[in-house]
């Protein structure tokens, strides 16, 4: 793809930028100084400093490595490299103020923007299809889903608002699916804005499985708790059970008992838990203690990516569970249109050819995999994006949660953490053996 074979493609990577910038701006301004400048959670970093990231990370690879351009402040640079300084000590660095880093996030953006204007986007791996672009726009929403945690783990009034989901909601007969044996593409080498670690596409080989039609949801959780899954060693993974009895955790996070009913905190909210919600909140430990207990297991990341992009019918693989358009708000639960999953059961439009459902948006969902390279990886255009990560102390998520914006989730997207991990907006479904 070329700009001239493409003429759309400028006008994308400007729209996607600036709805980067908005969902920033509405994360920022809804509250204090005082608030972004405090850390709410050793977990995270102050917003203020993911306000100032962003930008020295657009400079850093638009106006420098696409441009060619001086740093525009050298001296800062230190200060906004994730891997020099963790998220805890980030409070005592000399973090530019909220007004500053408003004014350097936006003077880059005009720069940016009439980079756009000129630059061919063709000639070299950064610049072929808008790819550089495209990543920017991709790594500012992931800093937004990073702030809208923040937000969760804020204490205090509620700041931020968003409507309830009211989509479409068919509950499915099947409980579970048949996801046939046999090959599939795995994988990408054609989608243009695709990150190294979903790259390339390759086949893989599946035997035969069942899947969860539908996420598991807060009232088949409140089970497991009920039945004392908690209490029971034999559903967990041994390090998954050192760290619910150091912590003394007995449900996932922000969840408490309150007069025999279990309540959740919000976004500053406290509310019943609802039964037919996706469980969220959510570490890999719990959710396959949760998949032993059920007489289950989690599913691979290969089925889960063969449940949602494969097509009996066709052989191939789509870009998404519906097929290859974009996805719409009658697909998937994304892009903060709200600030909760939807029921399990909604969605019936976002369903895969084999009939697994809601498998984009709303969660984010824990699988069974370490984080690997596929084979014949390359790291681009920076080890530090995917390659440091590898390996067994990180487990993958898929699909996304409802607080992932579309530029930043497709079918192949690869998210990972570590399997201790709640405060991220993750929940997950379940599998086993045919």
């Amino acid at each position: 793809m070329t700009t001239e074979s493409h003429p759309g493609l400028r006008e994308r990577a400007a729209a996607s930028l600036t709805a980067a910038r908005a969902r920033t701006a509405a994360l920022t301004d809804a509250v204090t100084d005082a608030d972004l400048t405090a850390q709410h959670s050793p977990l995270m970093s102050p917003l203020v400093w993911d306000l100032a990231h962003i930008g020295n990370q657009e400079e850093l690879w638009l106006l420098r490595r696409v441009a060619g351009r001086d740093s525009m402040h050298p001296e800062i640079d230190p200060l906004y490299d994730a891997f020099e300084h963790p998220r805890a000590e980030r409070p005592k660095l000399p973090l530019l103020g909220p007004a500053e880093a408003r004014r350097y996030a936006a003077e880059v953006r005009g720069r940016v923007f009439d980079l756009l204007e000129s630059t061919p986007l063709e000639g070299n791996a950064l610049l072929d299809d808008g790819f550089a672009f495209g990543m920017i726009a991709q790594h500012e929403q992931q800093h937004d889903e990073t702030m809208l945690i923040t937000h969760q783990l804020r204490r205090g009034a509620p700041v931020l608002t968003a409507p309830d989901p009211d989509a479409p909601y068919d509950p499915p007969a099947a409980s579970e699916v048949l996801i046939p044996a046999g090959p599939f593409t795995m994988g990408t080498s054609a989608e243009p804005w695709s990150l190294d670690n979903e790259r390339p596409a390759h086949e893989r080989e599946t035997a035969a499985f069942w899947m969860d039609t539908l996420p598991v949801t807060n009232a088949a959780y409140r089970a497991f708790i009920a039945d004392g899954g908690y209490g029971e060693p034999r559903w967990w993974a041994a390090a998954g059970w050192d760290q619910i009895r150091r912590h003394s955790i007995e449900a996932p996070l922000f969840w408490h008992r309150e007069g025999g009913q279990w309540l959740r905190r919000r976004f500053g909210v406290t509310e019943p838990v609802p039964d037919e919600e996706p469980v969220l909140h959510v570490s890999w430990y719990e959710a396959d203690a949760y998949a032993r207990w059920a007489g289950r297991r989690l599913p691979t990341e290969t089925e889960w990516e063969k449940a949602a992009r494969f097509d009996p019918a066709t052989g191939r693989s789509a870009r998404y569970p519906w097929g290859d358009a974009d996805p719409t708000p009658a697909h998937a639960n994304l892009g903060q249109r709200h600030l909760r999953p939807s029921r399990a059961g909604s969605y019936p439009a976002g369903a895969s050819p084999l009939g697994v459902r809601q498998l984009i948006g709303d969660v984010w969902e824990w699988t069974a995999s370490d984080f690997l390279p596929y084979p014949g990886f390359r790291a681009f255009p920076y080890r530090e994006y995917s390659e440091v990560f590898f390996g067994p102390e990180h487990k993958v998520l898929r699909g996304g949660s409802f607080a992932v914006d579309p530029v930043a989730c497709r079918g192949t997207f690869r998210n990972w953490d570590l399997p201790v991990r709640r405060q991220i907006f993750s929940g997950f479904r379940t599998a086993r053996d045919a």
